[in-house]
């Protein structure tokens, strides 16, 4: 059963830094793209920054220059480095992981249970 687990949420002063950590556990064959995906209250979620298995990475266009997403193939985990927070990016934070159970088969999306990002003084 695979399982994936964010942690590193919590509550920071505008201006301030968190680390989010993603990691990935079960049994499969390897994880294609990585994602992390937010959702504030009312709102829709948003992808906020991908990377793929090659380290190619992309975001939207509100956290480039202040966020930085990194993984760790050998460990299965992905990261989000986010600076210079402001409260517009308090929501509820999500990792997703796209993986394969065998060599060049489909691939299946796993979702986080989301960890809360608070940014208020």
């Amino acid at each position: 059963q695979v399982r994936v687990v964010e942690s590193g949420g919590g509550l920071v002063q505008p201006g301030g830094s968190l680390r989010l950590s993603c990691a990935v556990s079960g049994s499969f064959f390897t994880i294609y793209d990585m994602g992390w995906y937010r959702q504030a209250p009312e709102k829709q979620r948003e992808l906020v920054a991908a990377i793929t298995s090659v380290g190619t990475t992309n975001y939207v266009d509100s956290v480039k220059g202040r966020f930085t997403i990194s993984r760790d193939n050998a460990k299965n985990a992905a990261y989000l480095q986010m600076n210079s927070l402001k409260p517009e990016d308090t929501a509820v934070y999500y990792c997703k992981a796209d993986l394969a159970f065998e060599p060049r088969s489909v691939s299946y999306t796993y979702w986080g249970q989301g960890t809360q990002v608070t940014v208020s003084s």
